[in-house]
C-alpha cells in the first residue's frame, strides 16, 4: 500500500494495513514540510524460530509504533527513527515488513527454552 507524500496534511489522516498476520493502525500527520509523522500500533502474531531448539512457535505482537517520515533526504544524524521515501510516495508494506523482520532477526526463544537452565549442547 502506497501513500503518496503530498496528500498528507496538518490533520490525522488514518491508515490500516495488514501483512503476514500483523495489523498496523495508526495515522499519518504533517509535521513540516517534508515530514510525516506516523504513530500506529502494531498487534497481531507471527511464526518464530526457537535459536535454540529450532521449533517454530507463535510470537504475538502488540507494540506502539511512532516513527518520522521523509521525502527528502535526512541531515539529523541523532535520530534514527527517520526512514527517507525519497519517490514522494510512503510505502506502508515496507514499514510493516521491517518492522516484522526486526522482530524475526533478533534471538528468539521459546517457553521452553526460556525458562530453562540446563546447558544447551548438541553434538553432530
Amino acid at each position: 500500500m502506497k501513500i503518496v507524500f503530498d496528500k498528507i496534511g496538518s490533520t490525522p489522516t488514518p491508515v490500516e494495513f495488514e501483512l503476514e498476520g500483523v495489523r498496523l493502525e495508526g495515522t499519518l500527520k504533517k509535521s513540516g514540510y517534508h515530514q510525516v509523522i506516523l504513530d500506529a500500533k502494531m498487534s497481531g502474531s507471527i511464526e518464530l524460530s526457537c535459536d535454540r531448539c529450532g521449533k517454530t512457535y507463535s510470537y504475538d505482537i502488540d507494540n506502539g509504533l511512532q516513527l518520522k517520515l521523509s521525502d527528502i533526504i535526512s541531515e539529523d544524524k541523532d535520530d534514527l527513527d527517520i526512514i527517507e521515501f525519497l519517490d514522494g510516495e510512503i510505502d506502508m508494506s515496507y514499514i510493516l515488513q521491517s518492522e516484522i523482520n526486526t522482530f524475526k532477526s533478533t534471538y528468539n526463544y521459546c517457553d521452553t527454552c526460556n525458562n530453562s537452565d540446563e546447558d544447551f549442547e548438541v553434538e553432530y
